[in-house]
């Protein structure tokens, strides 16, 4: 299973992009195969180049475009995991999640993505966000692989 964290915009600052790059780090070596092949997080111009090279991934199983939204779902850290691993276990080739433009997704994306994901009710600037997410993706992880960063008990 291959992940992309992708943004709709400009680039991080620096010490969101520092942030970011701490749990990317840490979640390359708890996907399969090569961390170089298996994680991205591309920044792309506009929603239409996102989903031109969504596009271009189509392999034996469609990518899954997952997109971070105030109107998605909400889940609880051991929910997100017991989902990232069915998707896991299930064949998914590729999941994206894509953090949107400054003004919120399209009417037209939010139709064409697999699912949208709601990190909670209160917004937050695109770049904590991708932080958050990197962190929440990383903990998923962490839980499917018996790893104890995530505290067994927490009032989930």
């Amino acid at each position: 299973m291959k992940l992309w964290i992708a943004a709709v915009g400009t680039r991080p600052r620096d010490a969101f992009e520092d942030l970011a790059r701490l749990y990317l780090d840490r979640i390359a070596p708890l996907l399969p195969g090569s961390a170089k092949t298996a994680l991205d997080a591309p920044v792309f111009r506009s929603e239409d180049a996102l989903w031109e090279a969504v596009e271009r991934e189509r392999t034996r199983t469609a990518p899954m475009l997952v997109l971070l939204d105030e109107r998605g779902k909400q889940m609880t850290s051991e929910t997100f995991a017991k989902w990232l691993g069915r998707e896991r276990d299930e064949g998914r080739q590729l999941i994206v999640f894509a953090i949107g433009p400054a003004d919120g997704w399209s009417e037209d994306s939010r139709k064409r993505a697999t699912e949208r994901l709601s990190l909670g009710p209160m917004t937050l600037a695109h770049e904590l966000a991708r932080v958050v997410l990197c962190e929440q993706i990383y903990r998923a992880l962490t839980i499917l692989a018996g790893h104890p960063y995530h505290r067994a008990g927490s009032k989930e």
